[in-house]
């Protein structure tokens, strides 16, 4: 065995994938198998961004870019920040990356170090634990309670911070609870913040124009008074369906921007130019394919949310963003990673353990509802019958 180097052992995963191959494994066995695991949108790519993509290929943009994204689709970032937003955003803090993992990772490497502390939400993406882990530092959980709608408090959060806390992660709306922060909340970190001048931010807001009930999303890029230390994390790939296409940015303080840049030049050079062309196009064209992606998740929300409320043992809340339920089944008397497997292995439904995303999920299971009416319906039907069975043979 050759000898690595022990941060190795640090990195985790993303047991969705893990769930994903397990369930591909069982199809090619001829099980049917629902998946309402794996986190992304299933809406093909709009066909003007496919069309834009293509033509950039007809047109000869097959070479290297600038390694912070091409200049057209920084402007129509920032155009599309000041639209949605109303905030002001200069193109050359946008850096253009090849999605959105590649911003935690750099901020996390950027201030991560062993004896510093960096605070994250759990449960929360897994990736964010994995990569402080990775970086040296110490992982500080954020919890995210069920009776607070998976939000966080604020004077927890502002509790915990310490002279070793160099960063703080967020996540709304959330993966993966559907959690979404309201705006008093927010309020009052940004006013706690202002004691400790020297802890930066980065705002995962990837799901931000997923929201539901006319609920707003509110952004930390619109609190001027943070706007030299916040990392601002979005994309294309879930308001888009742009999953594969790899694609996504920052917003970064200014000074902070160049040594981005100079991470992505060591990391991975440029975004594939095609990409780009695309991104410009999905900013820039009709934005109706995403109002209908997301009035479609709002009706199926209420679906799996009432179906799951339905099966003894289970409760589930309303998530007020992003396309996840993130119901509580410790009335079923099972953990959180059995009954995953039992799902998948004898239901023939994909899920995933609320153990996947920190040791505050225990007790829950993440269903994706970026799936068919039809399917969502069948899957809990399924899992209704399973634990009846269950129940009555040990009756």
């Amino acid at each position: 065995m050759l000898p690595l180097a022990d941060r190795m052992t640090q990195l985790g995963t993303e047991t969705a994938f893990e769930v994903l191959a397990r369930a591909q494994a069982l199809q090619a066995q001829g099980r049917d198998i629902i998946n309402l695991g794996i986190g992304q949108p299933d809406f093909r790519t709009p066909e003007h961004i496919v069309e834009a993509a293509a033509k950039a290929l007809r047109d000869g943009h097959h070479g290297y870019t600038a390694a912070n994204g091409i200049p057209p689709l920084r402007a129509a970032v920032s155009a599309d920040l000041k639209r949605r937003l109303g905030v002001e955003v200069n193109p050359d803090r946008v850096v253009v990356v090849p999605g959105g993992k590649v911003t935690m990772f750099f901020a996390i490497m950027m201030f991560g170090q062993p004896g510093t502390e960096i605070l994250y939400p759990n449960p929360g993406f897994p990736i964010y634990e994995s990569v402080i882990r990775f970086s040296g530092a110490r992982p500080v959980p954020i919890h995210l309670r069920e009776e607070n709608g998976f939000s966080f408090s604020a004077d927890e959060v502002l509790a915990k911070i310490t002279e070793r806390t160099r960063l703080i992660i967020i996540n709304s709306p959330a993966n993966p609870t559907g959690g979404v922060v309201p705006k008093s909340e927010i309020d009052r970190l940004v006013q706690g913040l202002a004691k400790h001048p020297n802890v930066a931010l980065m705002s995962d807001e990837i799901y931000g124009q997923m929201t539901y009930d006319g609920r707003p999303h509110v952004s930390l890029l619109t609190y001027p008074e943070i706007a030299d230390r916040l990392i601002l994390l979005d994309g294309w790939s879930k308001t888009y369906a742009m999953t594969g296409w790899r694609l996504g940015y920052a917003v970064w303080p200014e000074g902070l921007a160049e040594h981005a840049t100079r991470l992505a030049i060591n990391c991975h050079s440029c975004v594939n130019a095609a990409a780009q062309y695309a991104g410009i196009a999905a900013l820039e064209g009709p934005q109706e394919p995403v109002r209908d992606m997301v009035a479609a998740f709002a009706g199926r929300r209420r679906v799996i949310v009432d179906e799951l409320n339905t099966i003894p043992g289970v409760r589930c809340i309303e998530p007020g963003g992003a396309f996840y339920a993130f119901p509580n089944i410790t009335g079923t008397g099972l953990d959180s990673r059995t009954l995953q497997t039992m799902l998948l292995e004898e239901a023939g439904v994909a899920v995933i353990s609320g153990t996947s995303f920190g040791e505050y999920g225990e007790g829950y299971l993440r269903f994706s509802y970026a799936n068919s009416t039809e399917n969502i319906r069948a899957a809990i039907g399924r899992i209704r019958t399973l634990l009846s069975d269950r129940a009555r043979k040990s009756a």
